[in-house]
């Protein structure tokens, strides 16, 4: 198992336990997709907090699968999957907070934007970034949206998305891509009262706030994937170019290097 999900005073926590870089998979988007639907269905649940194990909280989607995708059908199907699943996570009806005990890159970073509340270890050794242009990718409808509603400034796109640089986590705090430094021993229990401190209110009004904030965005997202042409990601993910790099970079990340 890459993950557990586990329930603590009322709240899913979600923790992705993948070696050595807390990779998502399609095991992983699978249990945060049950994780989800259990936050959203079960009336006694509070929320959900994001986590995960070491010192990553994720370095993103794993490029084992990213490299060695069995033809354009299986590209297709995976990423029409990990597209509802982000979705999912960006519109969750109850408070979704990430508690990121370590690096935040690519996928990771989508994850943690995706969330309400976005906590990092406070550690200045730590970073966020998005290496997807560095391999030669670009951006799904969803992970689009979920970026460009965190991120929430041009300013900030082009220096997250276009640069491709890994931010440390202090200046991320001050770009507003995190919203909190803890301190380790903190964390847990913080994001925990962050879940409560948003939904421990009489009529859960949260709910309907959420939604009202993220309404547009979502509603770009629900458009971009319904109508989402999945030949530009077959073309990156045939690119012979684009699996070598993909290919050297996971060999780089397996062996620790």
């Amino acid at each position: 198992m890459v993950y557990r999900i586990d329930v603590q005073d009322n709240i899913v926590i979600f923790t992705i336990d993948n070696p050595p870089v807390n990779s998502i998979n399609t095991e992983v988007l699978e249990g945060l997709d049950a994780a989800i639907d259990r936050v959203n269905t079960e009336e006694e649940l509070k929320g959900l907090i994001l986590t995960g194990t070491g010192n990553i909280f994720s370095s993103g989607f794993d490029l084992g699968t990213f490299s060695s995708f069995e033809g354009p059908d299986h590209i297709d199907r995976w990423f029409r999957y990990e597209e509802e699943v982000f979705y999912k996570l960006f519109t969750c009806s109850k408070p979704v907070v990430g508690a990121a005990n370590g690096h935040a890159s690519a996928g990771g970073l989508i994850m943690l934007q995706a969330c309400d509340y976005r906590m990092m270890k406070n550690d200045p050794k730590l970073k966020v970034g998005m290496s997807e242009i560095k391999l030669g990718m670009s951006l799904s409808p969803c992970h689009a949206e979920i970026m460009r509603f965190g991120l929430e400034t041009n300013k900030n796109w082009k220096e997250v998305i276009y640069n491709g640089q890994r931010i440390p986590a202090p200046v991320a705090l001050e770009m507003a891509i995190l919203d909190e430094l803890v301190d380790e021993t903190e964390l847990m229990e913080k994001a925990k009262a962050k879940v409560c401190e948003y939904i421990d209110t009489p009529n859960r009004p949260f709910i309907s706030l959420k939604e009202i904030q993220k309404r547009y965005a979502a509603q770009k997202a629900r458009q971009g994937i319904d109508a989402f042409d999945l030949r530009p990601l077959v073309q990156t993910f045939t690119n012979p170019a684009v699996i070598k790099q993909l290919k050297a970079t996971y060999e780089r990340i397996t062996k620790g290097k």
